[in-house]
C-alpha cells in the first residue's frame, strides 16, 4: 500500500465529510494530456474502479490517489527541431536568428513535438488520518508531497498543513543511535546506511548488507560524518529506512503484519489500506518518540533553543 511516507499534521480549522470531499475531489479529476499539453494532474479512483469514489473509507481512514501524467520530449529531438527550424529561417533571411528569436524557436520545436510525444504517468496514495490530523503522501521527492499539498490546498477550502518536525533532528539521533549502538525502544537497526561529512568535500561511506553497531561506524560519526539514511525495523512489523530530514523510504510490511488479518474485500483493497494504516498508525507516534516527540504544531511558537541541539549533539559525542 505505502512505499514511501512524507508526514505533515492537517491544521485544526480543516473538517469536512466523505461527502464533501468527494465533491470536491470530483471537480479536479484526472483528464489526460492534450495533444499540445505537457503536464495533466488529476485525481482517480484509489480502488482502481472505473467511475468509483476518489475518497474511499476503511475504518474511518480515507485514501485518495492523484494521477500525474507528463509528455516526454528527449532534449536531444528538440535541438534537432531547433536545428532545423533555425536552418530554415537562416535559409529564407539570410542571417541566423538572435537570442529571443532562439528562445520562440525552441517554444515552436516542443508544441510541434508534443503531440508525437510519449507519456509517462504516475500515481501518489495520500492517507487521512482525520482524527488524529495527520496526513501521510507516499512520495520520496519533497518536490511531489508538495505538488500534491499544492493540490489538496487548492481543493479542500479551509486545508492547511504544515511538515511534521522533532524535537531533535534526524541525523542527530541516528548518530547516537550509532555510537551508543542502541536503537530506541521499539526499533531495531538494520544493515544499511549511509554517512556524509559536513565539509566542502561532502565525502560519504555507505553501508550495505553490513553489521553497523561496530566501532569503524562510530569512528567515522566522532571524526565528523553524519548519518543521512539508516534502515531500521519497528517491532519486528515494519521495516523502513528513515532519511535526515525524517523521510520514510522502502517501507515494508514485513510477513507477520499479515497473520492476524481479518479485514476483507474482493479486491484486496480494504484488507491492505486496513493494515497499512493500522501499522503505520502505531510506528509513527514510535518513531516521534524516538526523535525527542513534536517540535512544532498549530498554534505554537516557531522558535527553538539552539541549546537543546547543542546538548543533543554532546551527548552523541559523549557517547563515544
Amino acid at each position: 500500500m505505502f512505499k514511501n511516507a512524507t508526514l505533515y499534521r492537517i491544521g485544526p480549522e480543516w473538517s469536512a465529510t466523505v461527502e464533501e470531499i468527494e465533491e470536491a475531489l470530483d471537480k479536479g479529476r484526472f483528464v489526460e494530456c492534450g495533444a499540445t499539453q505537457p503536464l495533466a494532474m488529476g485525481w482517480v479512483e484509489p480502488r482502481g474502479e472505473p467511475n468509483g469514489p476518489l475518497v474511499e473509507s476503511v475504518g474511518g481512514q480515507w485514501m485518495l490517489k492523484l494521477m500525474t501524467e507528463k509528455k516526454v520530449v528527449p532534449g536531444s529531438v528538440v535541438k534537432r527541431k531547433v536545428d532545423e527550424l533555425s536552418a530554415r529561417i537562416e535559409k529564407e533571411t539570410g542571417r541566423k536568428p538572435g537570442k529571443k528569436q532562439s528562445k520562440e524557436i525552441k517554444e515552436q520545436a516542443v508544441l510541434e513535438l508534443l503531440p508525437m510525444a510519449f507519456t509517462k504517468r504516475s500515481a501518489t496514495v495520500i492517507w487521512i488520518d482525520r482524527e488524529n490530523r495527520l496526513l501521510l503522501i507516499d512520495s520520496s521527492s519533497q518536490a511531489k508531497a508538495d505538488e500534491v499539498v499544492t493540490a489538496l490546498v487548492q481543493g479542500f477550502t479551509g486545508f492547511s498543513d504544515m511538515l511534521v518536525q522533532t524535537e531533535t533532528s534526524a541525523s542527530v539521533s541516528m548518530a547516537e543511535w550509532l555510537v551508543s549502538k542502541e536503537p530506541p525502544p521499539g526499533f531495531s537497526i538494520d544493515r544499511e546506511c549511509e554517512l556524509q561529512s559536513q565539509d566542502e568535500t561532502k565525502a560519504n561511506v555507505k553501508y550495505a548488507r553490513h553489521m553497523l553497531d561496530t566501532d569503524e561506524v562510530a569512528q567515522h560519526i566522532t571524526g565528523g560524518k553524519v548519518p543521512t539514511k539508516l534502515a531500521m525495523t519497528w517491532d519486528g512489523r515494519v521495516s523502513f529506512l528513515l532519511t535526515e530530514s525524517m523521510q520514510i523510504k522502502k517501507l515494508s510490511f514485513l510477513d507477520v503484519t499479515f497473520e492476524n488479518s481479518t479485514a476483507k474485500g474482493d479486491d484486496g483493497f480494504d484488507a491492505d489500506t486496513a493494515i497499512a494504516t493500522g501499522e503505520m498508525s502505531k510506528l509513527i507516534p514510535d518513531l516521534l518518540e524516538a526523535l525527542g516527540g513534536e517540535r512544532l504544531k498549530f498554534g505554537e511558537p516557531a522558535a527553538k533553543s539552539e541549546a537543546v541541539v547543542d546538548d543533543v549533539k554532546a551527548e552523541t559525542a559523549h557517547a563515544a
